[in-house]
């Protein structure tokens, strides 16, 4: 079987091998895993999840009154942190995910995409695009999501904006002018019903907790600041403690085969680390 985020894995490393406006991307520090997404759906075909987000500024859940508008009761102070994923003690700054087999049929055709990519035979340059994409939302800094700056010098408020989608396709331009391997990329060129029959199916690389992986958590401060005396007659809900992942490893790796419909681990492939 082929092993889609491998391949993706390789992929991507020989991209920021070639484009220069990429090359600070340490691959090592990168772990590309899937998700399930079925064809012919809404949703993301791919997501960049940056693992290096500060604790957020403490603060608390509230709920108001319908009429008055008065808040009525409100939760403890938290924060939010990033979990910590650790390969081979190598520390992860950046998870990637891909929707299968939702990424393998993308197309060009009605995407915001489009307009760069003039040729009929370019179809296939969408998912290349994709991965091209995921890549350029890792920040220079390597930890967060890249802020796409204005011609002005201010930031735009979305990262999403025209100039992203431009900057991108000029990126995926300069990869292939460099003439990479077709080895490198091939299997981009085939849907998911090709690549299955091809290769008696499609698996990949998932956290032993599908379909969760490592989220942003809430952690209750263990010092709650004073009450002032607005909030004095406030109710505080009683904190419910919650089952979260701080931490991960190697070990919370699995193989899983995707289908059309569903996925299913793969109980003969030894979940490792795509090299």
């Amino acid at each position: 079987m082929v092993n889609y985020t491998d391949r993706l894995t390789l992929l991507m490393r020989d991209i920021v091998s070639r484009v220069p406006a990429l090359s600070f991307i340490d691959m090592d520090a990168v772990l590309v895993f899937a998700r399930f997404g079925r064809l012919r759906t809404d949703g993301a075909f791919a997501t960049c999840h940056a693992l290096g987000l500060p604790a957020s500024e403490p603060g608390y859940y509230f709920w108001r009154d319908r009429i008055s508008g008065q808040i009525t009761r409100r939760s403890d102070w938290f924060v939010t942190k990033s979990p910590s994923v650790s390969i081979n003690g190598q520390r992860m700054n950046y998870l990637i995910s891909f929707a299968l087999p939702r990424f393998c049929d993308q197309s060009l055709d009605y995407s915001r995409k489009e307009r760069f990519y003039r040729r009929s035979s370019d179809a296939w340059v969408a998912k290349l695009d994709t991965v091209v994409h995921e890549l350029y939302h890792i920040d220079p800094q390597q930890n967060s999501i890249r802020r796409i700056e204005r011609s002005d010098g201010t930031y735009a408020a979305h990262c999403h904006g025209p100039a992203f989608f431009e900057q991108v396709a000029d990126m995926v331009t300069a990869y292939l002018d460099t003439s990479p391997e077709p080895s490198a990329y091939d299997f981009l060129q085939h849907d998911f019903a090709t690549l299955t029959a091809a290769h008696a199916g499609v698996t990949a690389t998932s956290f032993r907790s599908f379909p969760s992986y490592p989220q942003r958590y809430i952690e209750r401060l263990p010092e709650q600041p004073p009450t002032d005396a607005s909030f004095a007659a406030i109710d505080v809900d009683p904190w419910k403690t919650r089952r979260v992942r701080a931490h991960y490893t190697e070990a919370d790796l699995h193989v899983r085969q995707f289908t059309l419909e569903t996925s299913r681990r793969w109980p003969t492939l030894r979940a490792e680390r795509a090299a």
